[in-house]
């Protein structure tokens, strides 16, 4: 897994964990995700909810200045093909 670097701003606060934890927290959240889409919930559903969820998390986190600084990045970030996964060729 690549991790996705935070802007200096939160950067400097964060205690991201270890990349195990990290690893961990993507296995959890890929379950979950995987759980609702068996259930039938739509996966733009579960995209707005989440983006939701964890901009909430930067709020309580590290308040709202340093989490707006952070989603000003998110588009040039989104642009350069950071969130892209290339396609696996079987």
């Amino acid at each position: 897994m690549r991790s996705i670097p935070l802007p200096a701003s939160l950067a400097d606060r964060a205690n991201a964990g270890s990349e195990d934890e990290r690893r961990a927290a993507l296995a959890y959240l890929c379950e979950a995700w995987e759980e609702a889409r068996r259930e039938g919930i739509d996966g733009d559903c579960l995209a707005q909810v989440a983006l939701f969820t964890a901009i909430h998390e930067l709020v309580s986190t590290y308040g709202e200045d340093a989490a707006a600084r952070f989603a000003d990045g998110l588009g040039d970030r989104i642009r350069r093909g950071e969130f892209t996964v290339p396609p696996t060729r079987q």
